[in-house]
């Protein structure tokens, strides 16, 4: 069976998904898209459930047919109006408007978020990951400065650019 002929299945995140959530997430980082950010560098991936979970956010993964993870997002909540979308990230076969995984897991966050209250979703996306710019302005986020951030956060600034959506 090809990606475009079928849905993945989007689920929230359960023990049980956390090492191959987190190969695809290393993977797509530092082999495809050469950024080179180590585990070590990003410490929330040993504790999804205290850093995504447990304040009021989310991680969600895509699984394909079999059961794999084929895609991750995350929402950490700053405030209770503003959180962060974290972790967005696609398996090369699972790309494109085909397979919906994208979409269906941007979903998935926007339904939380909504859920929760949120108003305003920032993210930050390293200058290199063009494809998925266009992702975030298709779906309405507006390229910000960092003196634009309505709240600060720690980010690993990798030649970072900054986006800004109010769902409110």
């Amino acid at each position: 069976m090809q990606a475009e002929t079928l849905s993945p299945r989007i689920t929230a995140f359960h023990e049980s998904y956390a090492d191959e959530a987190v190969a695809l997430i290393l993977h797509i980082q530092n082999v495809e898209s050469k950024v080179g950010i180590a585990i070590e560098d990003q410490p929330e991936l040993l504790d999804i459930q205290r850093h995504f979970i447990a304040g009021g956010g989310g991680f969600w993964v895509a699984l394909d047919p079999d059961n794999h993870v084929v895609g991750t997002i995350a929402l950490q909540m700053l405030t209770a109006q503003v959180a962060v979308l974290k972790k967005f990230f696609v398996a090369a076969a699972w790309r494109g408007a085909g397979s919906g995984c994208a979409s269906r897991l941007y979903d998935m966050l926007i339904e939380h978020a909504r859920s929760k209250g949120i108003e305003t979703i920032l993210l930050d996306t390293p200058s290199v990951a063009t494809r998925s710019h266009q992702f975030y302005l298709r779906h309405g986020f507006q390229q910000i400065t960092a003196a634009e951030l309505p709240v600060k956060y720690a980010y690993p600034d990798r030649d970072s650019l900054l986006f800004r959506l109010d769902i409110a």
